[in-house]
């Protein structure tokens, strides 16, 4: 049996559409889910809207969830796919989690876009943190499957000013964490992702840098209710299947992605680099810069910090809307 077959059909999902009054959505805004068998894995993926492709990939522990809001606003000019990452929420592996690589990953995006694009037309793809790191491997790997690749600060160590430094922050975080548990390895990453002239609030601000945001974050997002409602059951179980990828993200994810070196040559003439407009100081936006400077392409500022399309995903999708039609 061929090992990338899709296991089952797509089906119609009653998904209101956050924000809309009475949850009324039309039907470019349902969301229709599917398991599509890969190597190793089964992965877990929602498309909505008509159109050119996107594919957008969730980073640090975060799973198709967080992508939410931002795809049903986007549902209007592509075709939206998100997806759970391998290992991750609902995309269990068929054995032991291990070490993950970019790769790995590039060639399961490939295969979605290879299922939801049979004519073999090229994709669009986002990918924001650890994503963007295979967001940048993909067009190496594969190429002729993308039409453009949207990065937003792809924590590479190799495109930092001093690359042994990072190496040795997320080797840190990865040991505090098998020491102490996730919360002592997010007091790590708080307390030395920015350079120490950044001001107080700033590593608080990316404390959560490469993982899903807590449910009283997002509840102050768009994606969320707003303050006077209480979560959603759906709400609430998107947020414990984040939480609960941390420990997976952290010590299998973390340190393969932010090592890695893509080809960044291979995906220079498709790219938009991302950086947050509150995040530039920072260890993962400092490092976009640099990519930007290696490929010589400019730098597409996005609303709020390494985190911002969960801070304020509406706004955050209306700018890259701008980006993915940009010539």
């Amino acid at each position: 049996m061929d090992p990338f077959q899709e296991t089952a059909a797509f089906r119609r999902t009653d998904r209101r559409a956050p924000g809309r009054p009475n949850g009324d959505s039309d039907d470019r805004q349902d969301g229709r889910t599917g398991l599509l068998k890969v190597d190793g894995t089964t992965l877990h993926h929602e498309v909505r809207g008509e159109g050119p492709l996107l594919v957008m990939m969730p980073g640090g522990s975060a799973d198709a969830g967080i992508y939410d809001a931002i795809a049903t606003d986007l549902a209007d000019r592509w075709t939206v796919a998100t997806f759970d990452p391998r290992g991750y929420s609902r995309s269990p592996l068929d054995g032991p989690v291990t070490d993950q690589s970019p790769a790995t990953h590039a060639d399961d995006v490939a295969r979605l876009i290879g299922l939801l694009s049979p004519d073999g037309a090229p994709a669009a793809l986002f990918g924001s943190s650890s994503s963007a790191v295979v967001a940048l491997d993909a067009p190496a790997r594969h190429p002729g499957r993308l039409s453009r690749v949207v990065a937003h600060e792809p924590p590479v160590v190799a495109l930092l000013p001093d690359p042994d430094a990072g190496r040795a922050l997320f080797s840190a975080v990865r040991k505090a964490f098998r020491q102490d548990g996730v919360a002592a390895a997010t007091a790590t990453m708080a307390a030395r992702l920015a350079p120490e002239e950044t001001t107080a609030s700033g590593p608080e601000q990316v404390a959560a840098a490469d993982q899903a945001p807590t449910q009283e974050q997002a509840s102050t997002s768009e994606q969320a209710p707003t303050q006077e409602q209480a979560p959603t059951p759906e709400q609430t179980a998107t947020f414990r299947r984040m939480h609960a990828n941390l420990p997976v993200f952290l010590e299998h994810v973390l340190c393969p992605f932010s090592g890695h070196a893509p080809d960044l040559m291979a995906a220079a003439a498709q790219l938009a680099v991302g950086v947050g407009r509150d995040s530039r100081a920072l260890l993962p936006a400092v490092a976009a810069e640099g990519l930007a400077r290696r490929v010589d392409a400019g730098v597409a500022e996005f609303p709020g910090g390494h985190i911002g399309l969960a801070e304020d995903p509406r706004v955050f999708g209306a700018r890259l809307r701008d980006v993915l039609l940009a010539t």
